[in-house]
């Protein structure tokens, strides 16, 4: 299988890593042609078109991703993209729509889907074990904000980092969100405020079947990269993320004892690895994709309904926002 890999930064050498061991032969592609040469001469790979292959994977900066998929749909070309889809849902909506039309793969990357914790919850709450789920709490905290240009163009912090919160949300439940109000705050650099974002976040969201939602998130988190779903049933509570590597500490002693997680590429390693070999067996005909732009289209719904309600300071529902 001929695999073609378009963008070489942070994430982007991450996938080309795994797909020089997984695909037939890779090609890559990157606007700094020195970088994708020495990439291809590490890896084994080759620079040439991406797109001249049996399936694309799109790690290019958030504002070329439509453009990039709406190419893949003309070529009819299954393709992998980073989320988001597009930046906002005027291009989401176009790229659905080509999507719809060319009838293309189109696997988008919410690598929380594939980590082994986040499955065995969905699976132990649609199967019972914890009973009805009455309240969830969701946490996502960096321990280093962004460079200020990344921020500038990152469309802020609910649709560039919760967004893989709400999607695991609806994935866990199997619900969808029908309110949120969501607030924030600036709590250290000044380019989030400048860029109209925030580095502090919290949210309250209300489920379809009236389950409560809470949401807090940081870019200030200095003891280490955290991540967590915690669900509360009428049988059991269960924590997802909660190791030996959890920045956390408590005062009764209950601490990790491990390195804390430096960051989301350590933290969720095996679920990329997991996401791309789904993505190159939907690709293969193999299996459908569990990450449908569909899927992302619903997740921007909900990080738009957050922002709008950020900004304005009152609850939104995702009917204001849903097209």
């Amino acid at each position: 299988m001929r695999v073609g890999l378009l963008g070489l930064g942070r994430i982007g050498l991450f996938h080309a890593t795994t797909l020089s061991t997984l695909a037939d032969e890779l090609v890559v592609s990157d606007v700094d042609r020195a970088r994708a040469e020495d990439v291809a001469a590490r890896l084994g790979a080759r620079v040439a078109d991406p797109f001249d292959a049996d399936a694309v994977v799109i790690a290019t900066p958030t504002s070329t991703h439509a453009e990039a998929l709406l190419r893949a749909c003309e070529l009819g070309v299954p393709a992998f993209c980073e989320k988001p889809a597009a930046p906002g849902v005027a291009e989401t909506l176009r790229v659905v729509e080509a999507v719809e039309r060319s009838g293309t793969l189109v696997h988008i990357g919410f690598q929380r889907r594939f980590d082994a914790g986040y499955a065995a919850a969905r699976e132990a709450l649609r199967g019972g074990e914890l009973g009805d789920a009455h309240r969830v709490h969701l946490v996502t905290a960096d321990p280093a904000p962004p460079p200020a240009e990344y921020v500038a163009l990152s469309g802020g912090i609910f649709r560039d980092c919760h967004i893989h919160d709400f999607d695991i949300l609806r994935w866990v439940t199997g619900h969808e969100v029908d309110a949120v109000y969501a607030t924030g705050a600036n709590r250290g650099e000044d380019f989030f405020a400048e860029a109209g974002d925030v580095d502090t976040s919290s949210a309250l969201m209300t489920m379809d079947d009236g389950t409560l939602v809470t949401l807090q998130g940081s870019r200030h988190n200095g003891a280490g990269y955290d991540v967590r779903m915690e669900i509360a049933g009428t049988r059991a509570t269960w924590a997802v993320g909660l190791g030996d590597r959890t920045p956390l500490r408590s005062v009764e002693g209950l601490t990790p004892d491990g390195e804390p997680w430096p960051d989301f590429l350590t933290r969720f390693d095996a679920a990329y690895v997991a996401e791309m070999e789904a993505f190159l067996a939907a690709a293969r005909g193999e299996r459908e994709s569990p990450c449908t732009v569909q899927d992302a289209l619903a997740a921007l719904y909900i990080a738009e309904a957050a922002d709008l309600s950020r900004r304005t300071d009152r609850p939104v529902r995702l009917l204001e926002v849903a097209k």
